[in-house]
């Protein structure tokens, strides 16, 4: 039997246009606040439940609506918070090989982290079963189609960062045999 990866429904997202193919995964880093690790507040940023106040950085997001389609924490662990075939808001403005609004045909993985401290072994290694999962579901998703924020919105975003060792990503990712847990699609 499959695990069912948890679902938290996030209100930060809506159709794709019709007729889209799914055919990019763009990767992410987060952390909040800044350096800090604990996915509670990036759950409640995708939930549009973060308290503003709780934190002097915090106060750049208020009215912010974003989301990703699955966040993987430090531990491993991946929380699913848009179905794959809605349109989550994670890219924003952006294009990967002249086409615009990556929104529209990718799936956002956001990985908690940043451009400081190396990420886990276990993020790799569930990021990877992830993306071969998504390659399972989605035929035109190919390792070459699976990029960083960086690579799709190269002036305004960093991430994941040189932290992000696409080479063991990778490598895990040929090797990965996806997840033994069912994704909502």
């Amino acid at each position: 039997m499959l695990k069912k990866i948890p679902f938290l429904a996030s209100p930060n997202c809506n159709q794709r246009p019709k007729g889209t193919d799914i055919d990019l995964i763009v990767l992410h880093a987060i952390s909040l606040p800044d350096g800090k690790f604990q996915p509670d507040h990036i759950r409640d940023l995708f939930l549009n439940k973060l308290d503003c106040q709780v934190h002097p950085s915090f106060q750049d997001l208020e009215g912010v609506h974003v989301s990703a389609h699955f966040v993987v924490a430090r531990n491993g662990d991946i929380t699913q918070f848009v179905n794959t075939n809605q349109r989550a808001w994670h890219a924003g403005e952006s294009t990967w090989l002249g086409r615009e609004n990556c929104n529209d045909y990718a799936i956002g993985i956001e990985m908690v982290g940043d451009e400081r401290k190396p990420f886990t072994q276990r993020q790799y290694q569930q990021t990877a079963r992830l993306c071969k999962s998504l390659m399972r579901l989605y035929a035109q998703i190919q390792p070459e189609r699976i990029v960083g924020h960086q690579d799709i919105a190269p002036s305004r975003k960093w991430d994941p960062g040189k932290q992000w060792d696409w080479d063991r990503f990778f490598t895990y990712l040929a090797a990965s045999q996806g997840l033994k847990a069912s994704i909502k699609v």
